[in-house]
């Protein structure tokens, strides 16, 4: 495998989990970037650090609360620090489903909190890096809740629409000072051993047996969604892209 060619600038993954946070952060390395990787337990990251330098790139794993206004303010300084923030991709997800009578208080709440909230606050720490270069990207992981709210879900629908909400305002704001923002909206079930244990428990092992290939999304599917993106040129930028796999119904 050929070595990525580095470059002097640095990417941010806040939500940087097993499946998707993961994808992005390899895309990313692989294409030459310094990765900032930061979730909870960064001890986590570990694995996925040591593969992304084995394959001749650069990550630094980070244990990041992004609901905590001190560490992302941290977390985004030190990644300046290193080389040039260049590009940061909020990707906290927070889906949980609950009727509505049994959401209690505090799962509201803290949906909110990571899903919307932990957004807002990456958002504003990565434009004050970028705004003085007038350059770079902000890009926001939705999902179609923050389209349509559906039973069970009025804690993951309203934070993803809030989430949602705050990029536009983002994207109507900043992009005339030279940074694009863009709210991606992954419409489908990602192919991950969670997600096929759902199946699992809806359908029955026949559920999983009769998936058809690519019917759930590749994580790695994304992260070229977002690399797509981040190439765009200035006068022809997307805000908001739905993708889906061929099988999906919408």
């Amino acid at each position: 495998m050929p070595q990525p060619t580095r470059r002097n600038a640095t990417a941010t993954v806040v939500g940087a989990g097993d499946f998707i946070g993961a994808a992005i952060a390899r895309k990313f390395a692989a294409e030459g970037y310094t990765v900032y990787m930061g979730r909870r337990q960064g001890e986590l990251l570990e694995p996925l650090k040591a593969e992304i330098e084995a394959a001749g790139g650069r990550a630094v794993a980070r244990s990041l609360d992004a609901r905590d206004e001190d560490q992302v303010t941290a977390f985004f300084r030190d990644a300046e620090a290193e080389a040039p923030l260049e590009l940061s991709v909020f990707n906290i997800g927070a889906n949980v489903n609950f009727p509505l009578l049994d959401t209690a208080s505090r799962v509201f709440r803290k949906v909110w909190e990571m899903a919307c909230y932990a957004g807002f606050l990456s958002g504003r720490e990565a434009a004050r890096q970028m705004l003085p270069r007038g350059h770079g990207s902000l890009f926001f992981t939705g999902a179609t809740a923050g389209l349509r709210g559906g039973v069970g879900y009025a804690a993951f629908a309203a934070a993803k629409f809030g989430l949602r909400a705050m990029a536009q305002s983002a994207a109507r704001e900043l992009g005339p000072q030279g940074l694009h923002v863009a709210h991606l909206v992954i419409d489908s079930g990602v192919d991950t051993a969670w997600v096929r244990e759902r199946i699992r428990e809806r359908s029955g092992d026949e559920g999983v047996a009769n998936l058809k290939p690519d019917q759930l999304m590749r994580p790695e599917a994304v992260a070229d969604a977002y690399w797509a993106l981040h190439q765009q040129p200035r006068d022809a930028w997307t805000f908001e892209q739905e993708i889906r796999p061929f099988a999906e119904k919408w």
